[in-house]
C-alpha cells in the first residue's frame, strides 16, 4: 500500500467519511470561500476554486451551499474572514506531520493543535522543521478496474510525472501546475478517479507498530476532527496486519 495513501485507505476501511460528513462539509465550505476570496469566483480562471468545488460535488454537497460559499468569498454575502497556514511537528516514533489549517481564531487553533500533539506523544515544531521531507504534488488515484494502459498513455501525454501500479490502486503523480490539465485529459477519456487533489507526498516513511501505531492513528483522527484543520499529512507506515489488529 502506498505510504501517502495509507491514511486515506484506513479512513475508508473505518467508514470515517460518512460518519463525519458534516465536518467534511464545513472544511470544504471554508476552502471554497477562501479560494474564491483569493482568486475570484470564476471556476475556469481559478484552479483552486474549481478543485474545491469538484471535491464538494464529489461529497454530494448541495449546489446552493456551494454557491453561497463562493458568494461569501467574493464578498457578495457576509462571511467570516479566515486565516490559513500550516503547523509542522512530530508524532509518535518521530513521524513527520504537517497540518494545514483555516481559522478565524489562530490562538484557539494553536492551543487545540498543540494539545492534540502533546496528548498523543507528539510535539509541535517550528516552520520548516519537517516540510523538507515532503513534496507537493498532484495525486490522482484510480481503482484497479480501470484500464491501466489507457491511464498510462493519457496521463503521460498530458504531462504527468509518473504513473504507478500500487497493487490496490493506480496512482498518477503530477507537478501541481500540471494537475488540472492532466485531470481534465483523463476526464475527457471517460476515466473515473477515486481521488484527485494536490497533496503532500512524503519522501521517506517511518514504520510504526504497537502502541506508537495506535497513538498515531488516534492523533490523525483527532487532528482531522478539529474544525480548523483542513488537511493532515504524515509519513507513517503501518502494516495491514497491524491496522487490522488496532481496528478490532
Amino acid at each position: 500500500m502506498a505510504g501517502h495513501s495509507k491514511w486515506a485507505n484506513i479512513k475508508h476501511r473505518k467508514g470515517a467519511q460518512d460518519a463525519k460528513r458534516g465536518k467534511i462539509f464545513t472544511k470544504l465550505i471554508k476552502e471554497i470561500t477562501v479560494a474564491a476570496k483569493i482568486g475570484g469566483g470564476d471556476l475556469e480562471a481559478n484552479a483552486r476554486l474549481r478543485t474545491a468545488v469538484d471535491k464538494a460535488k464529489g461529497s454530494n454537497m448541495p449546489k446552493d451551499t456551494i454557491e453561497r460559499a463562493i458568494k461569501k468569498g467574493c464578498g457578495d454575502l457576509d462571511g467570516v474572514n479566515y486565516e490559513e497556514g500550516t503547523f509542522e511537528g512530530y508524532g509518535p516514533g518521530g513521524v513527520a506531520v504537517i497540518v494545514e489549517f483555516m481559522t478565524d481564531n489562530r490562538t484557539r487553533t494553536v492551543a487545540d493543535v498543540r494539545h492534540i500533539f502533546n496528548k498523543h506523544n507528539g510535539s509541535l515544531g517550528v516552520n520548516g522543521s519537517v516540510a523538507f521531507l515532503f513534496d507537493r504534488k498532484g495525486l490522482i488515484s484510480f481503482d484497479t478496474e480501470q484500464d491501466f494502459d489507457a491511464l498510462f498513455e493519457t496521463a503521460l501525454e498530458a504531462g504527468a510525472e509518473d504513473v504507478k501500479d500500487e497493487g490496490d490502486a493506480y496512482e498518477i503523480i503530477t507537478d501541481p501546475a500540471d494537475f488540472m490539465e492532466v485531470r481534465d485529459a483523463l476526464a475527457a477519456k471517460g476515466l473515473q478517479w477515486q481521488t484527485a487533489e494536490v497533496t503532500m507526498i512524503p519522501q521517506t516513511m517511518v514504520g510504526l507498530e504497537g502502541k506508537q501505531a495506535e497513538q498515531m492513528l488516534k492523533m490523525m483522527d483527532k487532528l482531522e476532527d478539529n474544525d480548523d484543520v483542513q488537511n493532515v499529512y504524515a509519513n507513517f507506515d503501518i502494516s495491514d496486519e497491524e491496522i487490522a489488529r488496532i481496528m478490532e
